[in-house]
């Protein structure tokens, strides 16, 4: 299996089968155990890694620093004025650079066709690490999170509640599909997917039995669910919208009470963070002056509840990125996972 990854990249989850996705939360849970047992796995010895960021991080830029490192990789961190894509220089070019001195280029931004574009010319594996219309390296994070807790994914129900339009909804759609699990969308009918998402997600879930609903019924889209999951109500580059996403999205907060609609005792809560559950940051603040709101897709309550599963989600982000990198970018000397 490890073969079928050699060189390439990982861009977005459609890219890859089940089975490969599979491969990529089994092994993520494999290097998990090996670094919980102080076990070297250097697989990436003597490289050298690209961490190129556009929009800023705190998880996406830790993981993939401390995996590089772990992986016995170097790793050089690229920001938004170091980079200035298709500005000073054309992505073509500074792909063609870069994969002259590095063994593999990280990607955080805004356009999706630029991370292709350095896979394309570069020469060597791209990893995305999230664009505004896909963020597939939280996914195997994700799905091994739910997997460490129901100790399978295929037939469970994942029921995602908020703004239906940004990357980690597009993700979360197609990448259940693909893996046979169930997808509820739980989204007012202004912010739902675009067709062609839902379409493509359709596709892949005649393939693999999994379920697709996309609702506005709050109701009826968490009835069930395994796992109810959310994030945050403006993404980056929209702070404008506060007022109008609050509006809309109010009625689709992650509460005590929507937790107890799903009618499951076995229910976990997940989020991708940073997660506005309460007024202890700038953000916060200012939303709670502004918008006299002091929580937002979250309450404190269910944040700190027995359902949440949060920093298990933030910390196997380490644990998936080093194996997406180690499968695509090294030479490896591992046991069938």
């Amino acid at each position: 299996m490890t073969s079928v990854f050699k060189g390439r990249s990982f861009l977005a989850e459609k890219d890859f089968t089940k089975e490969e996705l599979q491969y990529l939360i089994d092994f993520s849970q494999h290097l998990k155990g090996m670094k919980a047992n102080n076990q070297p796995h250097r697989y990436l010895d003597g490289k050298n890694i690209a961490l190129l960021f556009e929009k800023n991080s705190t998880r996406t830029r830790a993981a993939f620093t401390v995996a590089a490192v772990d992986l016995g990789a170097h790793p050089e961190f690229l920001g938004a004025n170091d980079i200035q894509l298709g500005t000073k220089e054309s992505v073509e070019d500074t792909a063609k650079v870069f994969g002259r001195m590095f063994d593999g280029i990280e990607f955080r931004g805004f356009s999706q066709q630029v991370v292709e574009d350095l896979a394309n010319y570069s020469g060597v594996p791209v990893w995305n690490g999230l664009t505004d219309e896909w963020h597939p390296t939280q996914m195997i994070a994700d799905f091994l999170t739910i997997q460490e807790n129901f100790g399978e994914l295929t037939g469970l129900t994942i029921a995602y509640c908020g703004d239906g339009r940004n990357n980690v909804a597009n993700s979360l759609l197609v990448t259940s599909a693909i893996l046979g699990v169930n997808i509820h969308v739980v989204t007012p009918k202004a912010l739902q997917p675009e067709a062609t998402i839902i379409a493509q997600a359709q596709a892949y879930a005649k393939e693999s039995g999994a379920k697709i609903l996309v609702t506005d019924d709050v109701d009826q889209g968490v009835l069930g669910a395994d796992v109810v999951y959310t994030d945050v109500w403006v993404s980056m580059g929209e702070e404008e919208k506060f007022q109008e996403r609050i509006e809309q999205l109010l009625p689709y907060q992650v509460n005590q009470s929507l937790m107890k609609k799903t009618q499951n005792d076995q229910v976990i809560f997940m989020h991708c963070l940073p997660a506005f559950h309460d007024d202890q940051t700038t953000y916060g603040k200012k939303a709670a002056q502004a918008y006299g709101i002091s929580e937002m897709e979250v309450t404190d309550e269910v944040f700190r509840s027995k359902y949440a599963r949060q920093f298990d989600q933030a910390e196997n982000r380490l644990h998936s990125i080093k194996a997406i990198m180690a499968v695509t970018a090294g030479d490896l000397f591992i046991p069938k996972v």
